[in-house]
């Protein structure tokens, strides 16, 4: 693609300023993600006699509309990304809301909701919009100190979490409750309290495992394996195991047939075995690349709402990385939490799709007389 400097077009502007890098990583990982469905999802869809490429005709047909977001989100200015958080907050909540009534139950958690060719997660866009409405909220406090942004954020947040418990969904609460209290702290949160809010979440965890039956059952299985089913964490390592270095080679594993999340939570495990460790290695550098790129081209930025609204989405990128990567491979309980981009899921995709659009825009340079 080329265009001249001088050229003021929208499509010339958004090239020569945005972070093509990373544009590029992202890239990159959804055709992996693809790639890792090929080898996965073929034995997942003949156990649930479903067509040998039912997951990856769906997974490929996702895909144009995650980069057609990505690509139009980053086109627009700040104030528009500010927008759409606030509006697209608005709809996730009320579909959050909504899970209870007509929501669709799955293993004993009521998250989606049915619709014609597509189950909808809601809360899968709360983490990028809310990211988006708690940096305007704290911006404006720290602006205008007589706006209640701190207040009206926590109120919201508590909102958040009290139906994501209901649900539950005790992963995505915990991601939500990081990715807002680094904000926070950004904004200027006092180190007493950002340390009150870290307690918080310790405590949290203590009450999930003392009055949640599924969460005490997985922490005591992670810290017994012994005396607990461990089946799908044990295929998983026995899936690194027998790939070694180098892999087995594509479609030659065997632990995808009998690993019931191959496609989805474990499709790192996938990727041990077929690709092997090295493989699994340039995963973990693509993702580490796009965080820290990204944050690194918000070290000169003087906008609080982007500086905090980019930090945050990249810091929730990352962490949904770690936390599936990590269970994966037995290093924290398992959580069924898709690995960004690779995992099967549509509206995963999708919202990662939005939220990285929006890192895209908010990362620009901004030349003078661009509008916030």
């Amino acid at each position: 693609m080329r265009f001249a400097r001088i050229d003021q077009s929208l499509v010339a502007r958004w090239w020569w300023t945005v972070d093509r890098l990373n544009l590029c990583a992202l890239t990159i990982l959804i055709a992996c993600g693809i790639v890792l469905s090929l080898a996965a999802s073929p034995a997942v869809a003949i156990r649930l006699h479903l067509g040998a490429l039912h997951f990856v005709k769906r997974q490929v047909a996702t895909v144009p509309f995650a980069l057609a977001i990505i690509i139009g989100v980053s086109l627009l200015p700040p104030r528009w990304i500010r927008r759409i958080g606030v509006y697209g907050f608005a709809l996730a909540m009320v579909a959050l809301f909504l899970t209870f009534f007509i929501g669709v139950e799955i293993k004993g958690s009521r998250r989606w909701i049915d619709l014609p060719g597509f189950a909808l997660q809601p809360s899968e866009f709360i983490k990028p919009t809310f990211a988006i409405v708690a940096a305007w909220l704290f911006a404006e406090q720290k602006e205008r100190p007589n706006f209640p942004g701190n207040a009206i954020s926590i109120a919201l947040f508590a909102a958040i979490i009290a139906m994501l418990i209901k649900q539950p969904d005790l992963g995505m609460s915990g991601v939500v409750s990081v990715v807002w209290l680094a904000q926070f702290f950004m904004a200027g949160l006092r180190l007493y309290w950002a340390a009150v809010g870290g307690l918080g979440l310790v405590g949290g965890l203590a009450g999930a495992y003392l009055w949640l039956p599924h969460v005490t059952t997985r922490i005591n299985q992670f810290l017994d394996p012994v005396a607990g089913e461990n089946y799908q964490v044990n295929r998983s390592l026995e899936a690194f195991a027998n790939g070694g270095l180098w892999g087995r080679g594509p479609g030659e594993g065997t632990i995808k047939d009998v690993l019931p999340d191959a496609h989805a939570d474990f499709v790192f495990a996938v990727a041990g075995e077929e690709f092997g460790l090295i493989a699994c290695l340039l995963i973990v550098g693509l993702f580490a690349f796009i965080v820290l790129r990204g944050l690194s081209r918000l070290v000169q930025e003087q906008n609080l709402f982007i500086l905090l609204a980019a930090s945050g989405l990249l810091i929730q990128f990352g962490l949904q990385a770690i936390i599936n990567m990590a269970s994966t491979v037995h290093l924290i309980p398992t959580k069924g939490m898709t690995l960004p981009f690779l995992s099967y899921g549509g509206s995963s995709m999708l919202a990662l799709a939005l939220g990285m659009g929006m890192v895209l825009a908010l990362t620009r340079r901004r030349l003078g007389g661009d509008e916030l």
